[in-house]
Parts: C-alpha cells; sequence; structure tokens
C-alpha cells in the first residue's frame, strides 16, 4: 500500500471581517472548518464542491500561501508550520500549483522561457545554458514548439497558456501538485487535452495531484478518490468508483444528477437544489446542507454529523446512514 505524501488534519481558516463606519460589526467567515484527508503516493485525489465551498482556500493553505487557523499540514513527513522559512522554501520545490486562470497566473512582461526558468534560478537548480536546455526540454514534455519561448503570453491560447504554467510547475521537479481548477476557463475540447496530459504526465513523472474542481465528471475522468465539500466540511470521501456509482451524501447526488449524459435517450433524475448556499460567515445549526436537502429531518438541524463508513466503503457525514 502506498505511503501517504500529504496529510491534512483539522484544517480551519476563518477570515475576520469588520463592518461599518468605525468597524465596530465584526464577522468571521468560516471558509474552511475542520478538513481532514491525506493524499498517497502517485494518486490523484480531486476535491469537489460548488464555488465558495472553501476547495481553492484549502490548496492554498496546503501551498502555504494562507496560514491555517487550526489544524496541520504535514508534508513528506514534515510539518509545514514547523519549518523556518529556509526550510519551507527547500520544501517548496517539492509540491508546485497550477492556476484556474492560464493568462493571470503568468507574468505578461516575461518571456515563455523566462517563466519557466524562473523556477529554477530561485532554486538554484541550473545556470546559464543549462536553463535554455531545461526550458526547451519542458516544452517539448508539454507539447509545445521550442520556437515559443520567446513569445509572450498574450500570443498564446488558452490552452497553451494553461501548457506553459503546467511546465513551470514541472520546472522543479516537484512530487505533489496542486491543480485549482485548472480547465475550468478552457473550451470542453481543449480541456480533454490538458486532462490527458496531466495523466501522462503523471504516469511518466510519477507526479501526485490534488485536483480541485466543481465539475464531478472532470474529477470522476482524471482522480483515484473523490472528496465532496459543502460549506468548508468534507461531506463524503472515497474511491472514485464508490462515490460515483453509489454516492451516500444527498448533496453528492446532487452533484452527479447535474452531470450532462453523453446519450439524448438517456434520462437520468434531476435533483434541483432549493435556494443558494448559505454563508459561510453565518452557517446553519446542525448539518450545514440540512437548509436545502430535500431528506433533511429533525436531527439534521439540531446536530452536526461525523463522517462515518457507509457500507459501500467510503464515508459520509450524513445522519441517514444511522436510519
Amino acid at each position: 500500500m502506498n505511503q501517504s505524501l500529504l496529510q491534512v488534519e483539522g484544517l480551519k481558516k476563518h477570515f475576520v471581517s469588520q463592518k461599518g463606519f468605525r468597524k465596530q460589526s465584526r464577522q468571521v467567515v468560516k471558509a474552511v472548518d475542520g478538513v481532514s484527508f491525506d493524499i498517497k503516493k502517485g494518486e490523484t485525489f480531486g476535491l469537489v464542491g460548488e464555488s465558495g465551498c472553501g476547495k481553492s482556500t484549502t490548496g492554498r493553505m496546503i501551498m502555504q500561501m494562507l496560514s491555517p487557523t487550526e489544524g496541520t499540514v504535514t508534508f513528506d513527513g514534515q510539518r509545514m508550520d514547523q519549518l523556518s522559512g529556509g526550510e519551507l522554501k527547500q520544501a517548496r520545490k517539492d509540491f508546485q500549483m497550477i492556476f484556474q486562470d492560464p493568462y493571470a497566473s503568468l507574468n505578461p512582461r516575461m518571456t515563455v522561457r523566462e517563466i519557466i526558468g524562473e523556477p529554477l534560478i530561485v532554486h538554484q537548480l541550473a545556470k546559464g545554458p543549462a536553463i535554455d536546455a531545461r526550458v526547451n526540454e519542458l516544452l517539448d514534455t508539454v507539447g509545445l514548439s521550442r520556437k515559443f519561448a520567446d513569445r509572450y503570453p498574450h500570443e498564446f491560447s488558452g490552452g497553451q497558456r494553461q501548457r506553459i504554467g503546467i511546465a513551470r510547475a514541472l520546472a522543479v521537479n516537484p512530487k505533489l501538485i496542486i491543480a485549482d481548477e485548472p480547465v475550468s476557463a478552457l473550451d470542453v475540447s481543449i480541456q480533454s487535452q490538458v486532462l490527458n496530459l496531466m495523466k501522462d504526465l503523471q504516469q511518466e513523472l510519477d507526479l501526485t495531484y490534488l485536483f480541485i474542481a466543481h465539475d464531478l465528471s472532470v474529477v470522476d475522468f482524471i482522480s483515484d478518490r473523490i472528496g465532496v465539500m459543502y460549506l468548508g466540511k468534507l461531506v463524503e470521501v472515497g474511491e472514485r468508483d464508490a462515490v460515483i456509482q453509489n454516492p451516500q451524501h444527498p448533496y453528492t447526488k446532487a452533484l452527479l444528477s447535474a452531470v450532462p449524459v453523453p446519450d439524448p435517450k438517456a434520462k437520468r433524475e434531476r435533483i434541483v437544489l432549493e435556494g443558494d448556499l448559505p454563508s459561510p460567515s453565518n452557517p446553519p445549526s446542525g448539518c450545514p446542507f440540512h437548509t436545502r436537502c430535500p431528506f433533511a429531518f429533525d436531527r439534521c438541524k439540531a446536530e452536526v454529523p461525523e463522517l462515518q463508513t457507509s457500507g459501500t466503503g467510503q464515508t459520509a457525514a450524513c445522519h441517514l446512514l444511522d436510519q
């Protein structure tokens, strides 16, 4: 059994906002509220949920771009909060990020050569001609022509820019890549190309992925295990096939019912959720999903459900499992 490369324990991120002319009103936004999971070496863990559920914030805390309010992130046996600045810089070589917007994440004043070569300079992995050789190698790896090396980001399509972002992430030979909605800004035909590229690179380079998305069909395609988030909490975690074929949480069932079926004759019962996602600054009592759940009963309003193992093997936070 593969050893866990990443362990996330009780991760929370609470933002404090102050309102009013004199900022007398104080509000706590619970963006992430007690998330725990692990990712084994060589696997892809898909983190899925609606916009605003806290999945990107979780990714940024793992990357140490945000400091957790509570909880720990352990990467390759090292607690991230216990590392000094120099130790964290050294550890950063082993985990990199691919961002959602392939244009905003690239410096428009830098050429492709400079963008991909920058991590090599920062981590002192290459100098002079060796940088150019590595950039050319990475362009080949992600399927871009070497003649593009001296062009600027605005000269590329969205799919090409995302390939540049992937090349930059690969430059330092990372063990873990956190992909935050890497295909959501791309056309569907380009999405499949980028996803296939990521799967090929995983096999070729022995990569581990945390793949963040709101589209369950994309997560189904690329993931080995899936975690479903709702309002800052994990509501279901399990092997891909178990979650997709036999979801245990009503929210997972609703997400799956919204995935288009590629057969005009096939019919799927659509579960339409009532209302909007509650505010993380004023979450509902009890189960955070009970205000929109078609199966909610009195216990759901009063008691927060814990993740428990279902009969199909995955874990889910739902009182219906006790029925």
